[in-house]
């Protein structure tokens, strides 16, 4: 029978887990955990997934810090507010949402964030530390991802993992999740030669290339499990799931697959960075 890996359903029960660690927090100490949201500019998408992040905070009992700059601001200025929120003990973590206007150096304002509060996972350094096993919060979706494998037992210890996509907060940090539990990991991208036969040795394919149907569903291999990291306006994803059922053996829809981990895992690494920053 074919496993769907229904992340709408995981992360409904993951916000009952984090409800609770809010309310203890609370409790204990009085302190309420923050996310403090950047947005540049007034792109419509960006709009719609900050609020979306807003209103997932609420559900949980956090709150957010909403930052909004306009599209003329300069790296200089975006530094500031960054520089502000990092010295600021009352936010536990920091989101920059991408992507931010042509203007601004964003790998810049990105690493500009300071590690314990980067929970979108965004960092040189962050991506550096997770790679090697160290202390770091990963990028939300490969971290949703993997929360998902592991949540339905799907083995990945020896398996073929084929990444299609190579993004510095998608493709590329999830080739070391697989990699650091063990898979087998070839990380592909549109200009990847012979992709099609690459795709058909995968015992768990992630398309996670940013194209409406990029992946053909005769590309993938019998009983492989099949993660689609895209979602476009189209209301699809980066693969053609027509009758996917038929041929995996565990696939995520879309939408309702991987959407939403990777908000539930941005909630979660921000109560967890709350809860740090507390001990310490």
């Amino acid at each position: 029978m074919t496993i769907v890996l229904d992340g709408k359903s995981l992360s409904q029960f993951s916000e009952k887990d984090l409800v609770k660690r809010v309310g203890v927090i609370k409790e204990k100490t009085g302190t309420v955990p923050i996310l403090a949201t950047i947005l540049v500019g007034e792109d419509p998408a960006s709009e719609t997934y900050v609020r979306m992040k807003g209103n997932a905070c609420e559900r949980i009992g956090m709150d957010s810090l909403k930052i909004e700059l306009p599209s003329t601001s300069s790296t200089a200025e975006l530094l500031v507010e960054i520089s502000k929120l990092n010295k600021n003990p009352l936010v536990h973590g920091i989101l920059l949402q991408h992507p931010v206007p042509e203007q601004i150096n964003e790998r810049q304002c990105f690493d500009a964030i300071a590690l314990e509060k980067d929970v979108d996972g965004v960092t040189c350094l962050g991506f550096g530390n997770m790679s090697m096993g160290e202390s770091a919060y990963g990028s939300c979706t490969p971290v949703g991802i993997m929360r998902l494998l592991k949540h339905y037992k799907i083995e990945i210890s020896g398996k073929q993992a084929v990444v299609v996509g190579r993004s510095p907060i998608l493709g590329k940090p999830m080739a070391m999740m697989l990699l650091n539990e063990h898979a087998t990991v070839t990380v592909c991208h549109s200009k990847t030669q012979n992709l099609e036969e690459q795709i058909l040795r995968a015992d768990i394919l992630v398309g996670a290339v940013g194209i409406p149907r990029f992946i053909k569903s005769d590309w993938i291999k019998e009983n492989s499990v099949v993660i689609d990291a895209g979602y476009h306006s189209e209301k699809c994803g980066d693969i053609d799931l027509d009758q996917i059922e038929t041929k995996c053996s565990a696939y995520t829809p879309v939408p309702g697959g991987v959407g939403p981990m990777t908000i539930n895992t941005l909630l979660m690494q921000t109560v967890e960075a709350c809860e740090k920053s507390i001990q310490k």
